[in-house]
């Protein structure tokens, strides 16, 4: 028997997040600022998707149905009633269902999606290793560890993260299970715009 799909407090963001990804967020409204100290109290994730339609502030928007479980790491409050959070990147999701509640707040029935099991960079995309050790060791504190270079899927996720690449297109990209077409795409961009050498 198939389980019963999973609860979680969804974030519709103008960002892709993926597992193992780090990022910062400023909350302010109050259905998040609840939302994220009841995750705080709990100790449980919430769920950031990428917007369909909508703005992030105001009503609330439509998320796309593949998203990630986002971990609160640390969290900061410099200001009244603005929380600095830093959020690491868990397990996918796919909406089965959601709900908004009384406070604009969207809820989502979840089911995870299954990950690959992890593989190594195949020696076809070993030289983006190089380039992306280079720009981990430029960005310092802002991509922590653990680094994963003898990930295929770590490898490829903080690429898409950190390329100019369409958020529509990085959406594609969380919901492609094939780990090393990811690799052969972003190999073929990186190639394309002249930061790895052309094919002789």
């Amino acid at each position: 028997m198939t389980p019963p799909p999973d609860t979680l407090p969804l974030f519709p963001l103008k960002t892709v997040l993926f597992p193992g990804g780090v990022l910062p967020l400023r909350v302010f409204e109050p259905r998040y600022m609840d939302m994220v100290t009841r995750c705080m109290r709990e100790h449980t994730p919430f769920g950031v998707c990428l917007i369909a339609a909508g703005e992030e502030v105001g009503e609330a928007s439509v998320p796309h149905p593949v998203g990630t479980e986002a971990l609160i790491e640390r969290w900061d409050m410099e200001q009244p009633g603005v929380l600095e959070l830093l959020v690491r990147g868990g397990r996918r999701f796919r909406i089965v269902d959601h709900e908004l509640e009384r406070d604009g707040l969207l809820v989502g029935s979840v089911r995870w999606l299954e990950e690959p099991p992890a593989e190594p960079v195949p020696a076809a995309q070993a030289e983006l290793l190089p380039l992306l050790r280079s720009i981990v060791e430029e960005l310092g504190d802002r991509l922590p560890p653990p680094h994963d270079f003898d990930d295929a899927a770590w490898v490829g996720a903080r690429y898409i993260e950190l390329l100019p690449i369409p958020l529509l297109a990085k959406q594609k990209l969380l919901e492609l299970d094939d780990i090393l077409s990811r690799l052969e795409i972003l190999q073929q961009f990186l190639r394309e715009h002249g930061l790895l050498p052309k094919k002789a």
